[in-house]
């Protein structure tokens, strides 16, 4: 559920702390671990380093990213993927389909600088 609109929107004080003195565009990384802190107009042209659990993963606010939560643009699990023996199998003939076609593009180029 959302907070209510009576209590405002929670902006951790820490992290408004932290964005005092520092210019729009600045290159320093500001790390925060509330992932629960509401992004602000004030924040938008800064990166922020949220912490998921393990490490940092830098965040550009932009401004379609206003009233979204810091910690939604930090994902905490990684995917690996799903399958097995028949998924490598189908990543294994994807890949060399790839090549084949990167082959015979290459051959359609070079030969048509060669008829010229």
């Amino acid at each position: 559920m959302s907070r209510s609109l009576k209590k405002g929107p929670y902006v951790d004080p820490r992290v408004l702390r932290k964005l005092d003195g520092k210019k729009v565009g600045d290159k320093t990384v500001i790390k925060t671990w509330s992932r629960a802190c509401t992004i602000t107009p004030e924040m938008v042209g800064f990166t922020f380093g949220v912490h998921n659990g393990r490490d940092f993963i830098s965040v550009y606010v932009t401004e379609e990213m206003v009233g979204h939560k810091l910690g939604e643009f930090s994902p905490t699990r990684k995917f690996q993927r799903h399958g097995g023996k028949i998924q490598k199998e189908m990543d294994a003939a994807a890949k060399q389909r790839d090549l084949d076609a990167a082959k015979a593009a290459k051959a359609a180029t070079t030969g048509g600088a060669k008829k010229k």
